[in-house]
């Protein structure tokens, strides 16, 4: 059952506009979403890597979460979770191929529907147009880092400069133009840090030093299962020199795989762009193929660039937000904006020789969410509460005072922000676990399909469709999850209440395995 009417009007109550004639508005809403960028990069997060003050603001002026995960990681079932508040099994949306159903309940419909104004600005990648929104404005797929082409309902046009930049000029335009007698509510989409992480000019010499390599990048999955040891997203086999690194083979007679794709990349650089481009990487390349790495150097090496160039990327994310924050500032609204950052999943830095992202262990599953609400969230606060994506539709619904659909499957993640202000808390009735699914095998990255459970210190997945395997990990003592202790007699009783609770969870949203099949019925 929801628990609405009393909780909404206590929570909204609190959320008021203070203006000189105390009038009482809704909370406009800005929603902010970059792309694959890991918690580990968000400096607010602790581990050191990287410096992102104006993202770090939201977390000294509000609320960070430490237990925020995804439900399916991977960026267009994501996306569409968000949109409707449902797992992806129910909004139909379970892998990137997939094209999304605009015509079901969505947040921005029901949001218009409560007064709001609504857009959607920058990586859409759900295929069918935006529903929903008074104004939208999103790349075309994935969309280039440089002098991106940009949808709206008139038709396609092309955009000079770098795409980051290019969005929050677009976000900024819209909040200028918007109907100021109505609240708003406006997603901000970056494709930044999504592969193959090309900076702007500005920070190509981002933190030119080394960076810790994780202690398990040399992961041989000794205990574990054929999904990790069969996957193809390690940093050391499979990321590529050319269209990852930027490491073109200046031999043209050698095919290297990736080279034709990131020239492409580089065709769509301007004159003045390219000689920057080529002032940086030049350089670089010409090193790379004097020194003849091979091995172990080669492997440290890849890390290296990777690091500097993802990093760098998200330099630019962080100074976009501040923009956007400023504007807040400059222009009143920020003691009435609710504001919002986060990423559409995880990303492996490295950890267990990996990037990307879609398994169900904590780099890829977990992600950074910062929130701001003035008049509820206490400044400088964390919450260990379990939030997922599945949570967001729902939380904006309750800002706005507005209903909320039965058929929701989140919960208003109102509830542990205001318990955190009150008590330092979690709400005593508040999920004790969560569920995850991926779907998207056969595919890119050949990662297994798979579901699982986790609490607060135990994670139990199983492995399917043309495998048949299990793995459990104590998050407490195994925090890196080196230790599969599916068969380790210590863990029996534990087995058995995490399997009662997948079982469970399962019941609750609907789902399993078998259904799962029949939604995605492809033979590798």
């Amino acid at each position: 059952m929801k628990r609405v009417p009393a909780l909404q009007i206590s929570i909204f109550s609190l959320f008021l506009f203070l203006s000189s004639c105390q009038q009482e508005k809704q909370a406009n809403i800005l929603y902010i979403m970059s792309d694959d960028h890991a918690y580990q990069a968000v400096s607010a997060y602790g581990y050191g890597l990287n410096n992102t003050p104006n993202i770090d603001r939201l977390a000294e002026e509000g609320i960070r979460f430490t237990n925020a995960f995804c439900t399916n990681s991977i960026c267009a079932p994501s996306r569409a979770v968000v949109l409707t508040g449902k797992f992806s099994h129910v909004n139909g949306h379970l892998d990137n191929s997939s094209t999304f159903d605009g015509s079901q309940v969505t947040v921005p419909k029901l949001l218009r529907e409560a007064g709001y104004e609504t857009a959607m600005i920058g990586k859409w990648h759900l295929k069918s147009d935006p529903t929903g929104f008074d104004f939208w404005k999103v790349l075309l797929g994935q969309g280039p880092y440089y002098n991106p082409d940009l949808k709206d309902s008139t038709g396609v046009r092309n955009y000079e400069g770098y795409t980051t930049t290019i969005v929050t000029d677009e976000a900024l335009n819209w909040l200028n133009d918007r109907n100021q007698e109505k609240p708003f509510f406006l997603m901000v989409h970056h494709k930044a840090p999504h592969r193959n992480w090309m900076p702007e000019p500005k920070y190509f010499n981002f933190e030119e030093k080394t960076f810790p390599v994780p202690d398990n990048y040399f992961d041989d999955y000794s205990n574990r299962g054929r999904a990790a040891k069969e996957q193809k997203m390690s940093v050391i086999v499979d990321m590529m020199i050319g269209y990852d690194l930027k490491v073109i083979n200046p031999d043209t007679t050698v095919s290297q795989t990736g080279d034709n794709w990131i020239k492409g990349m580089l065709g769509r650089l301007n004159p003045e762009q390219r000689a920057a481009w080529d002032a940086h990487y030049d350089p670089i390349i010409e090193d790379f193929y004097s020194q003849n790495l091979e091995g172990e150097e080669l492997a440290l090496w890849k890390y290296q660039r990777y690091m500097r160039d993802y990093l760098a990327c998200i330099q630019s994310v962080d100074d976009q937000v501040g923009r956007l924050l400023d504007y807040l500032d400059e222009t009143g609204l920020v003691d009435n904006t609710a504001v919002f950052y986060t990423s559409d999943q995880g990303f492996y830095l490295g950890e267990h020789g990996w990037f990307d992202k879609r398994f169900m262990y904590e780099e890829s599953l977990g992600m950074p969410l910062l929130v701001r609400l003035p008049g509820v969230t206490e400044a400088g606060t964390s919450s260990d509460a379990l939030v997922q994506h599945l949570d967001f539709a729902e939380t904006f619904l309750d800002l706005a005072g507005a209903a909320i659909p039965e058929e929701m499957q989140g919960m208003s993640i109102l509830e542990p922000i205001r318990e955190t202000a009150n008590s330092g808390g979690i709400p005593g009735d508040w999920r004790k676990s969560i569920y995850y699914h991926y779907y998207e095998y056969p595919g890119a990255h050949a990662v297994k399909r798979h579901y699982g459970v986790r609490n607060e210190q135990y994670k139990l997945m199983h492995f399917y469709h043309n495998i048949d395997e299990w793995e459990m990990y104590d998050l407490e003592k195994d925090p890196k999850e080196m230790n599969n202790i599916i068969n380790d007699p210590a863990y029996k009783d534990i087995l058995l209440e995490m399997k009662a609770e997948l079982a469970r969870l399962q019941v609750q949203y609907g789902d399993s395995e078998e259904a799962a099949e029949k939604l995605i019925p492809i033979q590798s």
